[in-house]
């Protein structure tokens, strides 16, 4: 899950101190590298000029020497002995050389090696060595950089801290919202606490549109919920009211002993149909409820609600040359509603009766799962995987089945966790498989 919006903008503010101080850092550093050379360069330029310029009116000009600045001249023909060793042989120009390691002065006990640069310059026949000890320049323009550096970083973090508190106090009344959301109860929402008058004080406009917009939405909701509550209610009582009096109707006509037989069939099969249309409209009605207020789970015997549904296919197999057996390996007692289970068997037996012209219909019950196990006609893999599919049918000679009842079943399935699968092959049957256990 990802991280909220307060956390979210967190993540980001330091994540741009962090880049803020990378750049800061970078900049000083490359700045003080070039205030460096520069001042170095102009001081060494600026010395050599002086001396250039008072050698020529006075040969005898003195060298420069103080604490930092050390210069050699080099006569014609004289050799490079007045220059220490490691500037001979340096180039006309500018060169950074680190001198070898010699006691200190001032401090015999104590080595020195401090990086210095040296200019040569060649003029007729002279040539001049200037040599700039860069240590002082190096410690000054560092701890200027140093300081630059701290006070820029505090800058930016406490700019950064200032604005983060601003942001997560914008952002607060958003926040507030998603909680209060987060805790409402999807059939008893209680908008008064986003009304105008509950929000906080700081909310802006858009927060308070958000809050008109989700009480709008609540209200529509309840609306839906309270017209589902209505039609389940009405709907169960006014479709099982037709069907009741539908089959006690042709229970009657059945039992005249006047009834021709193709009445009979006829009645039998009018049977048969509300029985149908009962078992879809209890599937219809426990899938428009809401998952939370579905059927009344309770203790209930597998074996008894499976061999139920096996006694109410029985006279719909009477007229086919096909047997129906019940194998109970041990049947669970399982907790859930024994209602649901009763709709999806009696659909897969319903699905097997309708398949299987003949051979048999066989019930297994074990611990974990129900199979039922036809003979009949088989599916290929395409017709498979569309199986589930509302209204695809694999039987397009019989306009009158609709193509429901394994795609109830499935929904039926996924709704109380029960899961359902098919293995099929074409021409030996089909096994439907519920999974009584996750």
């Amino acid at each position: 899950m990802s991280p909220g919006l307060p956390r979210r903008i967190k993540l980001a503010f330091i994540m741009q101190a962090m880049l803020a101080s990378i750049v800061i850092t970078g900049g000083v550093l490359v700045t003080g590298l070039i205030v460096r050379d520069s001042v170095i360069k102009e001081r060494l330029d600026a010395e050599a000029s002086t001396f250039w310029a008072g050698r020529a009116a006075d040969p005898a000009y003195p060298l420069p020497k103080t604490a930092t600045l050390t210069g050699y001249i080099v006569p014609s023909g004289d050799g490079q002995r007045a220059v220490p060793e490691y500037m001979r042989g340096l180039p006309a120009g500018r060169h950074r050389v680190t001198p070898p390691k010699a006691p200190r002065p001032d401090r015999a006990f104590r080595e020195r090696s401090i990086d210095e640069v040296v200019l040569v310059e060649t003029r007729g026949a002279d040539t001049f060595y200037l040599s700039f000890e860069s240590g002082h320049i190096d410690r000054a323009i560092g701890l200027t950089g140093l300081v630059s550096l701290l006070l820029s970083l505090l800058a930016t973090y406490l700019v950064t801290w200032l604005t983060y508190r601003t942001s997560k106090r914008l952002v607060a009344p958003v926040s507030w919202l998603a909680g209060v959301v987060s805790r409402w109860d999807p059939r008893e929402s209680d908008v008064t606490a986003i009304k105008a008058a509950s929000l906080p004080r700081d909310a802006g406009v858009e927060v308070q549109q958000l809050a008109e917009a989700l009480v709008g939405l609540t209200d529509r909701v309840a609306e839906f919920v309270q017209r589902e509550r209505d039609f389940t209610r009405d709907a169960s009582h006014e479709l099982r009211t037709p069907l009741t009096v539908i089959r006690m109707a042709t229970d009657m006509l059945l039992a005249d002993p006047n009834t021709l037989p193709a009445t009979s069939r006829s009645l039998a099969r009018m049977q048969r149909a509300g029985r149908d249309m009962e078992a879809v409209i209890d599937a219809f009605l426990i899938l428009a409820r809401e998952a939370d207020v579905g059927p009344q789970d309770r203790e209930f015997d597998v074996a008894e609600v499976v061999r139920e549904q096996v006694e109410r296919m029985q006279p719909r197999l009477a007229d086919k040359p096909v047997s129906i057996e019940v194998l109970d390996e041990g049947a669970p007692a399982v907790v859930g509603s024994p209602h649901v289970l009763a709709v999806m068997v009696g659909n897969l037996l319903s699905n097997a009766a309708h398949f299987t012209h003949l051979g048999r219909i066989q019930v297994r019950m074990s611990a974990d799962q129900i199979e039922v196990i036809d003979s009949g006609i088989g599916m290929d893999p395409t017709t498979l995987a569309k199986a589930f599919t509302p209204f695809y049918r694999a039987d397009i000679a019989h306009e009158d089945r609709k193509g429901m009842g394994l795609a109830i079943t499935r929904r039926l399935g996924d709704r109380v966790g029960w899961s359902v699968k098919l293995r099929s092959q074409p021409g030996k049957g089909t096994t439907a498989t519920i999974r009584l256990v996750p």
